[in-house]
């Protein structure tokens, strides 16, 4: 089974708040079209958002086949959020870990990305001209670290120790560097 966990629990300070729900050239907003993307690629979603965030919540609630976990350590970081992800999670659940503002990470890259730990990898990252970039996915027996995660620096120390079983997968698939973090960056995907 591969769940992906779409963490859609940020305030967004830097683009100064509300970026998930910004509408994209389709009329789509950011963490919807990041949902879809994900939910074409995998087994099921589970989206985390923080609490009070009920415009974001609304709108991954209207998403079919999408689990809603509020996480109310989500002001301490990504790695709360993850951890609460993981939590509701089957047991025997591999993870694709997508971030909410990354609207333009195709589907067939995180089938690839999924695929690669359907077939064991310990973890999978694609890769675009040289640089590494999201989704990353996490083997089902790396759960007990994930659910021990706190503070902001998300899975990144876990896939550190482990670099070693890291596979890279290539891709055409620029959208795994894009994503929302300031105005100006909403302003590049409205071009």
């Amino acid at each position: 089974m591969i769940t992906g966990i779409l963490l859609a629990a940020g305030a967004g300070k830097r683009f100064g708040g509300g970026k998930l729900k910004q509408g994209l050239p389709n009329g789509r907003a950011i963490c919807v079209v990041s949902a879809r993307n994900l939910a074409a690629a995998v087994d099921q979603v589970i989206a985390v958002v923080r609490p009070g965030d009920d415009a974001t919540r609304a709108l991954l609630t209207a998403e079919p086949n999408l689990l809603i976990v509020v996480c109310e350590r989500a002001e301490e970081g990504m790695g709360h959020s993850l951890a609460a992800a993981v939590a509701a999670s089957p047991i025997d659940s591999n993870w694709i870990i997508a971030l909410g503002d990354m609207p333009l990470v195709k589907p067939d890259t995180i089938r690839a990305v999924a695929n690669a730990i359907a077939q064991g990898a310990a973890f999978a990252m694609p890769v675009y001209q040289g640089q590494r970039g999201h989704p990353v996915g996490i083997h089902s027996r790396f759960r007990p670290d994930l659910l021990a995660l706190e503070g902001d620096a998300g899975a990144r120390a876990i896939i550190a120790a482990h670099k070693s079983e890291v596979q890279l997968i290539e891709t055409q698939d620029p959208g795994i560097l894009i994503d929302v973090d300031t105005a100006a960056d909403y302003q590049k995907l409205l071009r």
